[in-house]
């Protein structure tokens, strides 16, 4: 704890409200919310043992910034605000855009059908779900048309409205055609309750009306529908399997259960209706909360900003917060943190999970780790560079017998691709195909925008310059570097496709780095990545040149007046041999433009375009 944290800590108020954490950088790594803000920051600067995760945190920490707020409420929504603005390292990030999907039925409409939507609106409907992890809604909705005849046209229907005839689902019959009046709203009202009364989970009507239709189908030799019965009935057995025995069919409830191994952890949520288990599913997730009961209270919070709060919550650990939660929710919730009988089996099997699912992402991450920073150190040290290369830079030519060169320049960062910032480089100089020169002319521009600190992804300084090539394009780039004054401060290598062999400038004979092993795996993605972004250009600038008319090229004629010439002369050809008094006569063309047209086309022959 350095003095500023110190001496700020000593003024720190005891009111609520949220605090920031800041690194040396300046970069925001954690925020957090707190009844007492005196109390809870000095938590992290004692002396006393915590969890690696919050340790790391601690460690990190330059400074804090604070904000006062009128309520603990306050504070909560300040600091989602904060989280979702800075998007914190050491904060839980569950993404908005992953939001499960519901099934809804608007029952202010006389004769409503049945939705599918991802946002939960306080509008008076009927909303069930949500479903996920090997739950596909867009099947359950499907089932449910099969066997109940719901209208799924998007009309209308009122009172006073009639439709001119029944749509081809009525003739299946596979809706009851309320549009023209075959159905009241009464009736139409009961088809409506035998759906909600599958959704809140009882199947055997929907299971004995799909059958009778499958066995008639069957028997009147329509295979087809007698399939695609048997599919539905497939899915009602998907839905019987995840029945949870002893379990009321007219409670909803959610388990949250967390799992850590103090430095990383798993939260596995499991959404249970009418008595089934809808799905499972696991979030690892970094927080630096001194209490695992506050964790899992950020992720509860975090969550329910976009899905529908059910009536009972389970939770694996105790949390202070419950009365904040109440508030948060705005409804009655019954939080559990203590479960016994069937509620404890759930929370069981949700804790399972998240030991299952910690035990993988651990391993996953220990690979990601060897193919991406491990491979980074390794390569340093395997060919012995000045630098940790944490930012490559790759680049690559691309060209058909000189014509439309072109150069890619792809980003590394930290083993990884940082595609924001690639960029593409149009040779510009050279004459032919010179790969040497034009791989010296895109060097030259991206040092040049260095120096000048112009450019979001110019700006930064590379460890490692890789060129896709050997001996020549090695030393011809390393000259470029030179002239610029990076040559002790930035790494450069080539590495040639044959066998794979890693040249330095200035030293005769290449390096040739293990078969297989992660360092030359890197480098091999990065120029495969360079030479695949390459490509894609150049192909893109030759179809762009096969497309565009010499005629674009001429200031004041746009697209109409460009079209107005091809239709009375034909081919650009035939209007760089008119003459000015014929070019007079197309409709759009003015005497001046007529003598714009004739000037460029004798100053620029049409043989102009092989070569730019």
């Amino acid at each position: 704890m350095n003095d500023r944290i110190k001496e700020k800590l000593k003024v720190l108020t005891t009111k609520p409200g949220v605090y920031i954490m800041r690194d040396k950088d300046g970069n925001v790594i954690y925020v957090g919310k707190a009844k007492n803000l005196k109390n809870r920051v000095s938590q992290y600067f004692r002396n006393s043992p915590k969890q690696a995760k919050v340790q790391a945190m601690v460690d990190n920490v330059d400074i804090f910034d604070y904000y006062i707020t009128m309520s603990e409420m306050d504070a909560l929504a300040l600091e989602s605000n904060l989280i979702k603005k800075y998007q914190p390292f050491y904060n839980i990030l569950l993404k908005d855009g992953k939001q499960f999907p519901y099934i809804k039925i608007d029952m202010k409409d006389p004769f409503p059908k049945i939705e599918i939507v991802r946002k939960v609106k306080k509008d008076g409907a009927r909303y069930f779900g949500p479903y996920f992890a090997g739950l596909d809604v867009r099947e359950i909705v499907k089932t449910i048309n099969s066997a109940f005849k719901i209208r799924t046209c998007n009309l209308k229907i009122t009172e006073n409205s009639m439709a001119k005839r029944e749509c081809l689902n009525y003739s299946l019959g596979l809706c009851s055609a309320p549009c023209t009046k075959r159905i009241d709203k009464e009736g139409y009202r009961k088809e409506i309750d035998r759906v909600i009364n599958f959704l809140n989970g009882n199947d055997d009507e929907i299971e004995e009306i799909l059958t009778k239709k499958m066995l008639q189908a069957s028997e009147n030799e329509n295979f087809e529908n007698a399939i695609m019965f048997r599919d539905r009935l497939k899915m009602v057995a998907k839905l019987k399997q995840r029945v949870v025995a002893n379990l009321p069919k007219d409670v909803s409830k959610d388990v949250f259960a967390y799992y850590t191994d103090g430095l990383s952890g798993v939260i596995t949520y499991m959404a249970v209706r009418g008595g089934k288990i809808l799905g499972i599913i696991s979030h690892p997730c970094l927080d630096a909360e001194l209490e695992e009961g506050r964790t899992l209270f950020n992720f509860v919070v975090q969550y329910y900003q976009n899905l529908l709060v059910p009536s009972e919550i389970i939770l694996s650990h105790d949390i202070e917060d419950k009365e904040l939660l109440y508030e948060f929710f705005n409804k009655k919730v019954n939080i559990i943190t203590n479960p016994h009988g069937i509620n404890k089996q759930l929370l069981d099997m949700a804790l399972e999970n998240s030991k299952e699912y910690l035990n993988k992402y651990i391993e996953k991450e220990r690979l990601k780790y060897n193919n991406t920073i491990g491979a980074v150190k390794s390569l340093q040290e395997k060919l012995h560079l000045k630098n940790t290369p944490m930012r490559m830079e790759c680049y690559d030519i691309s060209n058909i017998s000189g014509t439309n060169k072109v150069c890619s320049m792809v980003v590394f960062k930290n083993g990884e691709a940082c595609k924001q910032h690639y960029r593409k480089f149009k040779i510009k100089t050279v004459k032919g195909a010179n790969d040497f020169a034009s791989l010296a002319e895109a060097l030259t521009r991206r040092l040049k925008r260095l120096k000048e600190q112009n450019g979001e992804s110019f700006r930064e300084k590379p460890d490692l310059i890789i060129i896709d090539g050997g001996k020549g394009q090695i030393s011809s780039c390393y000259e470029i570097l030179k002239e610029f004054g990076f040559e002790q401060s930035i790494d450069m290598i080539g590495l040639a496709k044959k066998q794979e062999e890693v040249f330095f400038p200035n030293k005769a004979e290449p390096v040739l780095l293990r078969p297989g092993s992660a360092e030359l795996k890197l480098i091999q993605r990065i120029r495969d990545e360079a030479h695949r972004f390459a490509i894609t250009y150049h192909r893109y600038i030759r179809s762009q040149k096969q497309t565009r008319s010499p005629l674009d090229d001429i200031v004041g004629v746009g697209p109409k007046k460009r079209d107005a010439l091809l239709k009375a002369f034909g081919t650009s050809e035939e209007v760089a041999k008119a003459s000015v008094d014929l070019l007079r006569t197309v409709p759009g063309i003015s005497p001046a433009l007529a003598e714009v047209i004739h000037t460029h086309f004798k100053e620029h022959p049409l043989e102009y375009k092989a070569e730019e």
